[in-house]
């Protein structure tokens, strides 16, 4: 009989090492926009030059992404995530030592190979830790902690900015991302089975694991299709993201001219909005799916439905141009959750399509959020230095959002790739 669980159930505890990771990935992705005015100013950097930090991280992240994937389900997620995670803290370490553009890229370069296969990888872990019915909630839940790391990233690297200066902000969070690093390699198993805490009861619930080694080739031509019109929504929801992610906090001080504590402070409310997007779509794709028997209904429709609103929330910000700052924080906040809501669904719809690659088929679906990674923030960068204008790229996003909204009715969820014996 195995021993009663010291921690909780392993299923739980596993869920919550993915959800510290994606909380942990982000701090260490976005912090380089509340970091950006201070380095900025010591390095001389102009608008154009602050996007490509930004995004130079996505290069790699985006070629990492189909490979990263066909990493975790061929030789398992516990190594993969954990030599990627050495990778991605050591990054983080090294931006806080940069001494000028060229090492503060190079890092950022290094940061995107360490998290390039992070997402596909943790659906490879969900798709063998947690039960069917439950991966919308688990894929809500996790992408609603990287939200929060959103939210607190902007007041917490702000604090220790005006404390100790933008440098410890990267230090202070490579350490944290190391202790991740040996919590995860101690504790977790690729197979359920073979973990020492799990029962039963548990295990029954889950869908067993087919070891790598009897899986088939993986069929590409067949998956890339299928998932390609997934990829493409998933690059406008990620257009509208990256904006955000990269540009709010200094967007705050630039548009407004509010201090960078007050900046923080609007950035952070925006966020938490996101955390209650990605948590709630994921509750809500489980139940539609659950009561209609309908995946189609439950992924595509619903992601064209919260784009369109994202596109109807945006809209007030240009067609009310004296909005009070206020207004249009929760014009801004609405946008993002209703962005944010996409996630729960289309994270599902890889497991949905090809459960046996589900690692392989996200990192093609991410694919396409990378691509906008790289170019979003580049691109509001560029227009802000050509036109001066600060809503400009918002402007743009309605455009992008409204393209993803009818992609998202191309995807077929319920269709599954057929693998063969």
């Amino acid at each position: 009989m195995r021993p009663p669980p010291r921690f909780g159930r392993a299923t739980q505890v596993v869920l919550g090492l993915l959800c510290a990771m994606s909380l942990i990935t982000y701090v260490d992705r976005v912090n380089v926009a509340t970091a950006a005015g201070s380095f900025a100013s010591e390095f001389h950097l102009n608008n154009t030059q602050i996007g490509f930090v930004f995004s130079v991280y996505a290069y790699p992240y985006f070629l990492l992404q189909v490979l990263g994937g066909w990493f975790g389900d061929r030789f398992g997620p516990r190594r993969t995530l954990a030599v990627c995670s050495f990778i991605w803290s050591f990054a983080t370490v090294l931006c806080g030592f940069a001494g000028g553009f060229t090492a503060l890229i190079a890092a950022r370069l290094l940061l995107g190979i360490g998290e390039g296969a992070a997402l596909p990888t943790a659906t490879r872990v969900m798709a063998d830790w947690v039960e069917p019915r439950r991966r919308g909630f688990a894929q809500g839940l996790t992408h609603a902690w990287s939200r929060f790391g959103n939210a607190v990233t902007p007041p917490f690297v702000a604090w220790i900015i005006l404390r100790s200066g933008w440098r410890a902000s990267f230090l202070l969070a490579g350490a944290i991302s190391f202790v991740w690093t040996a919590v995860w390699y101690v504790y977790f198993r690729d197979d359920p089975a073979r973990h020492g805490a799990i029962t039963a009861a548990e295990l029954g619930k889950l869908t067993p694991r087919r070891p790598p080694a009897f899986l088939p080739a993986v069929p590409w031509g067949p998956l890339l299709r299928r998932l390609a019109p997934v990829a493409a929504t998933y690059f406008c929801y990620g257009w509208v993201l990256w904006l955000y992610l990269s540009w709010l906090p200094i967007y705050f001080v630039h548009r407004h001219h509010l201090l960078l504590k007050n900046s923080a402070l609007f950035s952070a409310g925006i966020f938490l909005a996101g955390v209650a997007g990605d948590w709630l779509g994921g509750i809500i794709t489980d139940r539609w799916a659950r009561q209609t028997g309908r995946l189609n209904g439950a992924r595509s429709r619903m992601v064209a439905l919260c784009m369109l609103v994202t596109v109807l929330s945006l809209l007030p910000l240009f067609l009310l141009p004296h909005l009070r700052l206020p207004a249009i924080a929760l014009c801004l906040s609405l946008g993002f959750f209703f962005n944010e809501l996409c996630i729960g669904p289309m994270w599902c719809i890889p497991m949905d399509i090809a459960p046996e690659y589900c690692g392989t088929a996200s990192g093609i679906m991410n694919a396409g959020g990378a691509i906008a990674a790289i170019l979003s923030p580049v691109a509001a960068g560029f227009i802000i230095d050509r036109t001066g204008n600060w809503d400009l790229p918002f402007f743009c996003s309605i455009g992008v959002t409204l393209a993803g909204a009818g992609l998202a009715l191309t995807m077929r969820p319920e269709s599954k790739l057929c693998v063969p014996a």
